[in-house]
Formats: structure tokens, C-alpha cells, sequence
């Protein structure tokens, strides 16, 4: 009797161990622990490598400590077993040599392969530049269908939600204001880069991730499957905001997407600013409210108080209130006008004269700031002067 109980604990232990890993691989399932479901072709033969190599490391994790500890077990010294000694066995050195680099080459093979295939770019039906910016994405449809559509997508989750004062949304923190639309079967090339620091564009349904570094094109491709919404988000620590940067790709039919491209080219021609024209103070001062909630509210608040010291407040801002030349230039360029570099992202290239005239002249003229006249109120063509001078 004595004899037969470490049996029948080893096998209580085993039984105990399969149930745990039992309950957590059910819970893995269940919280969605595993990768998003493949949209393209290379995002399912990622999925495919990485399945069966974790199959591989499993079973020899399992071999190599199940021999381990059986061999403790059924040799330990209450047994009468004594340690063998050997030296220099020329058959384990073989073994041990050859086998795991046999191994090591059946993972190779298949992984070159989708290596070098997420690497071909060439020959692509649409190319997609995209530039990164604290902390939104730009987007330039540069070749192919489509071509000359250009806009920025940012984070639509209301702030109340990301301050705790309504519910969470469905998609919060995952959603954006225009998402990057592309049709289902083309090859999709995306051009990466940056204008301040380094991001990173990632899709895991396509297998596609690449870092947008400034000074910099970078490229990656998808063919995506499947039509549908697929999320994601920036994952470089890029600053204060970087979770809140996400990456939201709309994939339609190919009818969808003709239409999608003309609705988009009839936009663009009707909503054009005119940098000439002279515009009124309530005009500017409600456009410019607008660009506001858009592109500042993040770090200088609604209330215009900023989070200092980072991101000084507006309101009573000696820059805001000072000479309007100068703010126009540390918004356009992120400098002040004697070239010191500020916190501030350069806007030159994400908002246009008309937009640029309006948010300067809605800061001007909010909360406490209350410049009026000539110097409260700023003009297009003033902006144009002063970006044409860089």
C-alpha cells in the first residue's frame, strides 16, 4: 500500500495541473487573449506561424520536463538507483546538436518566407501616404484610385467619456472622425512618416505594422479579404496623448469605394477655402471654435487652461495676447518668432490659411482674452504671408 501512494499522488498532481491549464486556456478564449481575426492573406499565415510555432514550443516544453521529471522520479535514490557517471557520449552530442538545429531550420523556412512576402511592395493598386502627428493620423491618397483625397483622422470618443463623465462607448478610444477607406482585393501600399516624433502605424487584421519616423518614408502593404471596419491604435510611445491616437480602416466593395472617391472629390471642391477672402469676426470666431475642439482642446483644454507646464494655458497667455504675428507663427511652425522651439506641434501642415486665421482669432478673442479691433480679429491672407515667408 505504501508504495502505491506517490503513484496516486503524482496522478491527483497531473489531474490537477490539466485542469488549470484546462480553465485557463477556456478563459483565454473567452477574454479574446489571441490575435484579431485575420482580414488578409499575410495576416492569416502570420496567424498560421505563430500557431504552429507555439504548438512546437509546447511540445517540447512538455518532452523535455516530463522526461525531466520522470527520469527524477523513477531513478531518485530512495529507489536504489545511483547516479550513472558518462562523459563525452559522442551519440548525446550528435543528438543534441542536430535536433534542434533541424528545429531551428523547419521554423526558418516558413518564417523567411512570410518575411520576405510582408516586404514586397511593388506593384500596388493604391498608395496611401501616412503621417503621423501628435496625436492624429494624416492621410494622402497619392497614386491610384483616389488619388488626391487628402484629410486627418482623430479621436471621436467625446471627452466626457475619457474624463469619466458618461458611459464608454462601444468603441472607446478606437474610434475616429474619417476613417481611411480602402476597396476589398487591392493591394493597398501605405507610405509612413512623421512630422514631429516617432509613430507607428499597425493593423494586426492585415499583418501590417510599420514606424512613421520623421525625415523619413517607410512602406508596407495589405490586400484585405474581407469587407468591414478593422481598429487599431498608434503603438509607439509618441507623447502625452499616445493613447489616444487610433488607427480605424473602413474596407468596402469595390462599387462602394467608386462612389466613395467621388463623394469625396465633390467635397473637397464645395468645402475649398478661399485664403483671399475677407471674413467677419463672428464667422471666425465660430469656425475657429471648431478646429479648436479638434486640434487644441487635448492639450490646452475648454477652458483654455492647458496642463502646464507642458502645455501653458491660453487664457491671459502673454503669447495669445501679445502681437498676432507671432502667434501665427509658433502655430504654423511650432517656434516662436525669434526660432525657439515650443511643446506645440507645427500646424503649417494640417490646417489650412482659413482654418489657421479662425482658431487664432477664436483664442484672441475667448474666455478671458478679449484683444478686439484689428489685432483681435486675424485674416486669412495674413497667415498666407507669413507661411510663404518660411
Amino acid at each position: 500500500m505504501k508504495s502505491s501512494k506517490p503513484a496516486r499522488s503524482i496522478a491527483t498532481w497531473s489531474l490537477a495541473i490539466l485542469g488549470i491549464a484546462y480553465s485557463g486556456l477556456a478563459l483565454a478564449l473567452a477574454l479574446e487573449w489571441n490575435l484579431q481575426p485575420a482580414g488578409s492573406k499575410l495576416a492569416a499565415d502570420i496567424h498560421w506561424l505563430h500557431e504552429a510555432v507555439m504548438v512546437l514550443c509546447t511540445a517540447i516544453f512538455v518532452g523535455v520536463f516530463g522526461f525531466m521529471f520522470w527520469a527524477c522520479y523513477a531513478h531518485r535514490k530512495s529507489k536504489g538507483h545511483k547516479a550513472a557517471q558518462f562523459h563525452e557520449n559522442t551519440t548525446v552530442e550528435i543528438l543534441w546538436t542536430v535536433i534542434p538545429a533541424v528545429i531551428l531550420v523547419g521554423i526558418a523556412w516558413p518564417t523567411t518566407r512570410v518575411l520576405v512576402e510582408q516586404k514586397d511592395t511593388s506593384n500596388p493598386d493604391i498608395t496611401i501616404k501616412v503621417t503621423g502627428y501628435q496625436w492624429k493620423w494624416g492621410y494622402d491618397y497619392v497614386k491610384g484610385e483616389g488619388e488626391g483625397i487628402s484629410f486627418i483622422s482623430t479621436l471621436s470618443t467625446p471627452r466626457d467619456q475619457i474624463e469619466g463623465k458618461a458611459p464608454k462607448g462601444e468603441h472607446y478610444l478606437v474610434e475616429v472622425d474619417n476613417e481611411l477607406v480602402v476597396p476589398m482585393g487591392k493591394k493597398i501600399r501605405i507610405l509612413t512618416t512623421a512630422a514631429d516624433v516617432i509613430h507607428s502605424w499597425w493593423m494586426p487584421a492585415f499583418g501590417a505594422k510599420q514606424d512613421a519616423v520623421p525625415g523619413f518614408i517607410r512602406d508596407l502593404w495589405f490586400r484585405p479579404e474581407k469587407t468591414g471596419t478593422f481598429r487599431s491604435q498608434c503603438v509607439e510611445l509618441c507623447g502625452k496623448e499616445h493613447g489616444f491616437m487610433p488607427i480605424v480602416v473602413k474596407v468596402v466593395s469595390q462599387e462602394e469605394y467608386g462612389k466613395w472617391v467621388g463623394a469625396q472629390m465633390k467635397m473637397i471642391a464645395a468645402s475649398a477655402d478661399d485664403p483671399n477672402k475677407f471674413f467677419a469676426l463672428d464667422e471666425l470666431k465660430k469656425r475657429g471654435e471648431q478646429v479648436y475642439a479638434k486640434n487644441c482642446v487635448v492639450c490646452h483644454q475648454a477652458t483654455g487652461k492647458g496642463t502646464p507646464p507642458a502645455f501653458p494655458p491660453l487664457d491671459g497667455s502673454k503669447m495669445v495676447l501679445g502681437p498676432k504675428d507671432a502667434q501665427i507663427v509658433a502655430v504654423l511652425n511650432g517656434v516662436m518668432k525669434n526660432g525657439a522651439p515650443t511643446a506645440m506641434a507645427a500646424f503649417g501642415k494640417q490646417l489650412n490659411d482659413v482654418e489657421m486665421a479662425a482658431v487664432i482669432t477664436f483664442t484672441r478673442n475667448n474666455w478671458g482674452n478679449k484683444v478686439g479691433g484689428a489685432d483681435g480679429l486675424v485674416q486669412p491672407g495674413e497667415v498666407k504671408v507669413l507661411r510663404d515667408k518660411k
